[in-house]
Order: C-alpha cells, then structure tokens, then sequence
C-alpha cells in the first residue's frame, strides 16, 4: 500500500497521516548528515510497512540531497541493515 509522505524540512520530519493517525520519521540535519532520531506509528496502524515508507522516504531523500545517514533509531538501523541498497548512505 502507498503513502501519501509529506517532508517537512523545516520540522526536520517525514510524517504520514493514516486512519487521522499521525506517523512521523524525525531527523536531524548537520551538514550534509542526515541523523534520523525516532520512528513513530502509533499502535492502532502499526503493522502496515508505514514506518518502512518513511524510512525508505527520507533514504531517498537523503540519496537525492547527497547526505549520509546515521540511523540514531533502533528501527531505521534495522532497516538500514534489510535494505542494502541504502547501504552507500550510512554515515
């Protein structure tokens, strides 16, 4: 299923809405160092690959820009590690 991602650079924050439940990926911006700092789905839609599709958002993103990453959360390192077609970005 797709999500309609919007990227908030001035939040420092990829964020979803789905079933009026707000999703987020924040990050912070150092440079050209992207540092993603928590991954959030509230429980009522977790399960759906949303927290998949704002990380792979914001690895786009950060490919697009030419930042590195460091996955600061448990969750984007995890995924950092299922994906290593990202793997380029880890800082």
């Amino acid at each position: 299923m797709g999500y309609e991602i919007r990227h908030d650079p001035r939040a420092q924050r990829f964020e979803t809405r789905v079933e009026g439940q707000l999703c987020e990926l924040d990050y912070r911006l150092a440079g050209s160092v992207m540092t993603i700092t928590h991954t959030g789905v509230p429980s009522a839609v977790e399960g759906r690959g949303i927290a998949s599709a704002l990380t792979q958002a914001a690895m786009e993103t950060a490919r697009a820009s030419g930042w590195k990453v460091v996955p600061a959360c448990a969750y984007a390192a995890a995924w950092l590690r299922r994906h290593p077609e990202f793997a380029d970005l880890q800082a």
